[in-house]
């Protein structure tokens, strides 16, 4: 019991770092390399570093966690934000996991993050049930992990070879659900303006708009998975849409979510993914058509992946079409009918153990709206190439180096390229 407690007490000591704390040693590169390196090597009361969760109360609680700490330089084009203040390629990431079994039927997980410094919160938090302990089915309840498409099931830093995030899941569009544009002239000024969008109908203040599917929060409500050897089912009922994920519903409406994955060969997986749901909240839409319409206008997104890893290297291809419907005063039906599609291709190759390098290949285009006497897409192109790679320091720590290259059809900054490093603990 006294080993267990040395364990437990050495990885919170990790994972629950103050995080003011760390955000001033991340200024300081060297120092903080080297206070993270002796943290991990130093033992307590003889026991080493653990590589693996922490099972306590024989098997009934289970506790897991990571540490990501990623530098890079300011990204003054805003590619690589996933909000107005956090960039993917700037980000101390602290984690715990948790799985609290009752019984053999009923379990509670619950993750929780906290993101450069800032206060911890519920990442997920569901209940989980298994009626049957002999059958892969379970029914999961609260904020429940993504159904949607293939990245979000890797979008752990462990997960992904690269430190970046594919555009369709991270990059931020000028769209927003709780504003709109009075036309499609204002939309066209917020071209490339994603970060820090700002319309006339709804909420004015400026805010950031959103990705095609929100890989970085999870939605509230209910979903169903089943499985065998050959085929993955799984359905989900929430509050929220594949964009902006809710705790709590303002739209009016639900979102319906479905993915089915297939492996009809060794190392070959085949998924297909749809969601609908409503998107603009009823007081946007109040104020773009007054006050007695009640209508929901919503987000479609269709996506489809393919996976296939053989020896020594691992290939991936996905991409996700999706349609929101706007309102919109100044157009003859009252809607604004946009539509963005995300490509994103990528492969590993492990050169020998512990060591492998990575390639991305993301672009992200948009539907063409009517401006006046000219035509042009309702949000600028994206193009991306990443080249990276890592190296397994120890089974569970791993650093991680890539550069990026960024090109925008649009915005105040239309080219960007970094460099960027990333020292990755988990257990």
């Amino acid at each position: 019991m006294q080993d267990d407690f040395s364990i437990l007490l050495c990885a919170l000591c990790i994972v629950v770092i103050p995080a003011q704390s760390m955000i001033t040693v991340m200024s300081k590169p060297v120092w903080g390399a080297w206070a993270l390196v002796l943290c991990l090597s130093l033992p307590v009361r003889a026991q080493p570093v653990p590589d693996t969760p922490i099972v306590l109360g024989d098997g009934r609680v289970t506790l897991g966690g990571d540490v990501t700490w990623s530098i890079g330089p300011q990204d003054h084009g805003f590619f690589n934000y996933t909000d107005y203040e956090h960039s993917a390629l700037r980000m101390l990431r602290l984690a715990v996991m948790a799985s609290v079994k009752a019984g053999d039927h009923v379990a509670l997980l619950a993750e929780v993050r906290s993101e450069n410094g800032a206060r911890p919160e519920a990442y997920g938090l569901y209940l989980r049930i298994r009626p049957w302990s002999e059958r892969a089915f379970d029914i999961q309840i609260g904020r429940v992990p993504p159904t949607f498409g293939a990245f979000p099931r890797r979008a752990y830093a462990a997960d992904n070879p690269l430190i970046g995030y594919p555009l369709a899941y991270q990059y931020l569009t000028s769209i927003r659900p709780d504003a709109v544009p009075i036309s499609t002239a204002e939309l066209a000024t917020m071209r490339g303006e994603g970060w820090l969008s700002k319309f006339s109908v709804g909420n004015l203040a400026p805010d950031r708009g959103v990705p095609l599917a929100n890989a970085l929060r999870w939605d509230t409500g209910i979903q169903v998975h089943a499985s065998n050897d050959v085929i993955d089912v799984t359905g989900a009922l929430t509050e929220g849409t594949l964009s902006n994920p809710q705790p709590r519903d303002d739209t009016g409406g639900r979102q319906l979510a479905a993915r089915v994955t297939l492996r009809p060969l060794p190392g070959l997986i085949v998924g297909g993914s749809g969601a609908r749901g409503a998107f603009v909240s009823q007081m946007a839409v109040r104020a773009a058509l007054g006050e007695n319409e009640a209508a929901n206008f919503t987000q479609t997104a269709w996506g489809a992946d393919v996976e296939y890893s053989r020896d020594y290297y691992l290939l991936r291809f996905e991409t996700v079409v999706s349609n929101w419907t706007l309102p919109l005063l100044s157009a003859p039906s009252r809607q604004l009918p946009l539509q963005a599609i995300g490509t994103s291709a990528e492969g590993r190759y492990k050169l020998r153990p512990g060591l492998y390098v990575a390639a991305r290949l993301d672009h992200l285009g948009f539907s063409e709206i009517t401006t006046g006497l000219t035509s042009q897409s309702w949000d600028a192109p994206v193009t991306r190439a990443t080249l990276g790679g890592g190296y397994s320091i120890q089974r569970n720590l791993i650093l991680k180096g890539e550069f990026q290259l960024n090109a925008r059809d649009g915005g105040f900054v239309h080219h960007e390229k970094f460099a960027a490093a990333q020292l990755l603990f988990w257990f």
